[in-house]
């Protein structure tokens, strides 16, 4: 329970530190940028904010559901498919965007590229018997 609560406050301290200073402190982790994604608690309904890795793909934003390789799928996940419409932020700015999973198509050709630039996602893709989601957020205000 004490590692929970302890990452939690972490989480927020992050959260606090990237809003506050535009993504320029604790906007990266292990080399790859940082977006927060805005999700609605499918149960809850409450917002809850996840600092997240993303790779780009032209406009778009893609984030990747490997719950550092754990078995089940990250809760921002499973709460970006119950309602897809999201807020991110990126370094200053806030967007409006809609997520979709990508298609088997889609990650074929994004995934080479996610691991050329953090190849600790393949040890992630081995340590699971599920195969890893990407999701691709499509901004809807630019």
């Amino acid at each position: 329970m004490i590692v929970n609560w302890l990452f939690k406050q972490m989480m927020r301290f992050q959260v606090f530190m990237y809003r506050r200073s535009g993504g320029k402190r604790m906007g990266s982790l292990r080399g790859m940028p940082l977006l927060l994604l805005t999700t609605t608690g499918r149960k809850t309904g409450k917002q809850r904010v996840t600092p997240v890795m993303y790779i780009r793909d032209g406009e778009n934003y893609v984030v990747t559901a490997s719950n550092a390789g754990r078995q089940q799928d990250p809760a921002w996940f499973v709460n970006l498919k119950a309602n897809p419409q999201t807020t991110i932020e990126v370094g200053e700015q806030t967007l409006n965007a809609a997520a979709h999973q990508a298609s088997a198509e889609e990650k074929n050709r994004l995934w080479p590229e996610l691991v050329r630039q953090a190849p600790f996602f393949a040890d992630y893709q081995k340590n699971t018997a599920r195969d890893i989601p990407m999701v691709i957020l499509q901004p809807t205000n630019r």
